[in-house]
């Protein structure tokens, strides 16, 4: 095997952006390249949101107001429980839909960048098995994640709801508390380490040979078992490309006076703007992965890495 380098790709995907987005520049090309890119990430972004509270509440007044709300709940049961579980169903339903777009929507924006296309549905029928097979596996990944980190989340309100209620902030139940949020994060990590295992190689094996996906994840366990020092560099140098993003992202908001930022919270329209630094992170890992051999390049002859 050759020198794999994690620099190498910078100037190739920087290259590929150029020669998606820019030579020449076509408005259209961006919105469909861009419905791509948004579909594949659909269901991915995250909403933040900023709870204060104030910091005059005593744990008398936190215990009252949870005695008011359970007294509540107990005498409102006829029609919270049913809102409950329509709420729960129409969430799962979503969940699912946006799975299933999103699962077509990785292989649409990986046809774009990989062919230099603008296409939306060429890529979508001729990639639906593929499509299909990664649905599936996110949707039983999903659902392991969940059952794994129900039980800790729920475990975790019930030691906080005890402690408040006995006014009683115990060093054993404070402990418990930190080891639940530890164990969170750990998975939470994990899960996020195959979520990008997936996107970033998985999903390109899957596009070159039309394998399903169980079978691209035990190719891409062969290929990291025998090149694990090369992959540990990758994912070090994605964090080190993920801080330099982020400081770009903040310096183009400030300088706009938060005029950058909002457009990107856009649904859409943001990707549509984000849309060089999207195409660049694709092409970056598809540039990385072709370095170990021609049977991992999704590229014309033409633009296949040195």
């Amino acid at each position: 095997m050759e020198h794999i380098s994690v620099t190498d790709p910078i100037g190739l995907a920087m290259e590929r952006v150029r020669q998606v987005l820019f030579s020449p520049f076509d408005l259209g090309k961006w919105f469909a390249i861009g419905f791509c890119a948004w579909l594949s990430l659909l269901g991915e972004r995250g909403f933040g949101g900023n709870f204060n509270s104030s910091s005059s509440n005593h744990s008398g007044d936190a215990r009252q107001e949870f005695e008011h709300a359970r007294t509540f709940v107990a005498e409102n049961l006829y029609w919270i429980v049913p809102l409950a579980i329509v709420l729960v169903v129409v969430g799962l339903a979503l969940w699912v839909l946006f799975m299933w777009l999103s699962s077509r929507g990785k292989f649409m924006f990986l046809h774009c960048v990989a062919l230099n296309r603008s296409e939306v549905v060429d890529p979508w029928n001729r990639h639906a098995g593929a499509a299909q097979s990664l649905f599936w596996f996110r949707i039983v990944l999903g659902l392991i994640g969940m059952v794994i980190s129900l039980p800790l989340f729920v475990l975790a309100i019930v030691v906080t709801i005890s402690m408040l209620l006995h006014d009683n902030w115990n060093f054993a139940g404070i402990m418990a508390l930190i080891g639940l949020g530890v164990g969170m994060v750990v998975l939470g990590l994990c899960f996020l380490l195959i979520r990008k295992l997936m996107t970033d190689f998985v999903v390109p094996i899957m596009f070159v040979r039309g394998n399903s996906c169980l079978d691209a994840w035990k190719e891409l366990y062969q290929l990291v078992a025998a090149n694990f020092g090369g992959f540990v560099l990758y994912f070090l140098f994605q964090i080190v490309i993920g801080i330099a993003i982020g400081v770009m992202v903040l310096i183009a908001v400030l300088v706009t006076c938060c005029i950058a930022g909002c457009l990107l919270a856009i649904p859409y329209i943001g990707t549509v703007l984000f849309l060089p630094v999207i195409v660049f992170k694709r092409a970056y890992s598809l540039y990385y992965l072709a370095q170990y051999g021609p049977n991992y390049n999704v590229f014309p002859p033409a633009t296949a890495a040195a």
